[in-house]
């Protein structure tokens, strides 16, 4: 496993009707170079359930890597206002899955979130439809 100091990750979850058949897919990036790629399904969901797993799994992987500096990057809107804060967590079933990332970010020096158009999340969303079409179960780390 590749390791990086300072580390880019890309994240997308969907569920198709929500909820519905959810996946949560990631993408790690450190100088431009893709270190590891992951995606799953995670059975009935919504799509912010979905959103969230996958922030999870990308700090947990993340950690393994050692990185310190984490920057993510989500379409989801609501992710990153509820984690920068400007939005408060209002959803019951959110609740810990935002307690749950929240815990993870205090292993790293810092880990900030930037709101990106799907256009700038393209890899990262293709793997979450690969995961929900069955194409790709867990996927491979490069």
């Amino acid at each position: 496993m590749s390791e990086a100091a300072e580390v880019t990750i890309h994240i997308d979850g969907a569920s198709r009707g929500n909820p519905g058949p959810a996946a949560w897919a990631f993408v790690i990036l450190a100088d431009g170079q893709t270190l590891c790629e992951e995606c799953g399904r995670i059975g009935e969901a919504t799509n912010n359930v979905a959103e969230y797993t996958a922030l999870i799994k990308a700090l947990e992987r993340a950690s393994t890597m050692q990185a310190r500096v984490v920057h993510i990057k989500s379409d989801s809107e609501l992710l990153v206002k509820q984690l920068t804060g400007e939005y408060r967590v209002r959803n019951a079933g959110l609740l810990p899955l935002y307690q749950q990332a929240q815990e993870l970010r205090r292993q790293f020096e810092q880990v900030d979130f930037t709101h990106v158009s799907r256009e700038q999340n393209k890899r990262a969303d293709k793997l979450c439809n690969e995961a929900l079409d069955g194409k790709r179960g867990l996927c491979e780390s490069s």
